[in-house]
């Protein structure tokens, strides 16, 4: 299943698909790593729900939710297996 991470819960996990932002939003989430293939998972998020934590090669990265929905991803089943 194809979603943006926004729509993403705490606990869910998937694997960065496309970033489809253009410019300077674009080019920073690649400076953070957000890039295609990355596995991503949400940690958690604000209490009013930005900004959001994930969790990306090896650290916590926080990001606002307008960031999140530029970032197309596939899903990983629960146990690592992709859905």
């Amino acid at each position: 299943m194809e979603r943006t991470l926004k729509s993403y819960r705490p606990g869910d996990s998937g694997i960065v698909k496309q970033v489809v932002g253009t410019g300077a939003i674009k080019r920073r989430m690649f400076d953070m790593g957000v890039t295609p293939g990355t596995e991503i998972t949400m940690r958690k998020t604000a209490p009013f729900g930005d900004p959001i934590e994930i969790t990306l090669r090896g650290y916590e990265l926080s990001i606002r939710k307008t960031e999140a929905e530029i970032v197309l991803m596939t899903d990983i089943a629960k146990g690592g297996a992709r859905k």
